[in-house]
């Protein structure tokens, strides 16, 4: 069974405009990224899917495989929608390129549950830290079954509490951004091109399967990281390396 990890990177961004090159202890952060996708399936297995052409040299030059892609994707996974007509795999691995902490044992997870749920798109999650928000709209909220199976997913703290002075309080949980799909999966979700009602209200783009109603599988991830989702993250993410070494 063919696995690929594919990274997609545009340049353009309404918060931080040339992030895939912005530098990260004076290295790209998408070759930050690369590099733990390559540490899990393999430097042959990992690719870069681009609009730009200073992103596609970098990473050429950096020894990594890039594939260009249209500038109309809509979304991450339309992109890697695009760059799945271009190269044949029986599953695809959607890293986000602004994770360059990502762990690959939790990489590993995913093409794990993805295997034996090859109906199922499976995408990663972890339990909000105590220093987190769950009312920051920049993260993710995740609500699931006891199977696991994602029920929604929003940037509002979900489950929302009805009576404020309940002394039990939810565990919130933030979406983790590796996704498993299919070539099928990935053909229903990119030829739509239309982002679906609640995906463009929450500017989530996993939301999009549930119109077509395909099941999304969660997993619990291992190692929390740390998303550059501004400038200022790019020093969070310093500091945490530091801590690493």
């Amino acid at each position: 069974m063919k696995v690929v990890g594919v990274i997609p990177a545009r340049y353009k961004s309404s918060r931080f405009e040339g992030k895939p090159l912005a530098l990260i202890n004076k290295k790209p952060m998408i070759i930050h990224v690369a590099e733990q996708v390559e540490k899990a399936i393999g430097k042959d297995n990992t690719f870069v899917a681009t609009d730009d052409q200073r992103i596609y040299d970098l990473v050429i030059s950096s020894g990594y495989q890039c594939v260009m892609t249209p500038d109309n994707c809509k979304t991450g996974t339309d992109r890697i929608w695009e760059f799945a007509k271009i190269v044949n795999a029986d599953i695809y691995l959607n890293v986000q390129g602004d994770e360059p902490m990502v762990s690959p044992e939790d990489i590993l997870k995913i093409i794990v549950e993805k295997k034996v749920n090859m109906n199922l798109v499976v995408n990663g999650m972890l339990p909000m830290s105590t220093q987190e928000d769950p009312k920051d709209i920049n993260i993710p909220k995740v609500l699931v079954n006891k199977h696991n199976d994602l029920i929604y997913m929003s940037r509002l703290p979900i489950p929302g509490i009805k009576d404020s002075n309940m002394k039990f309080k939810p565990t919130y949980l933030k979406q983790v951004c590796i996704y498993a799909f299919s070539y099928e999966e990935l053909e229903i979700y990119g030829s739509n091109n239309t982002k679906s009602l609640f995906e463009s209200f929450e500017d989530i783009e996993i939301l999009r399967f549930m119109d077509f109603d395909i099941k999304i599988r969660m997993v619990m991830m291992e190692t929390e990281t740390i998303a550059v989702d501004n400038p200022g993250d790019i020093i969070k993410v310093e500091n945490a390396l530091k801590k690493l070494q």
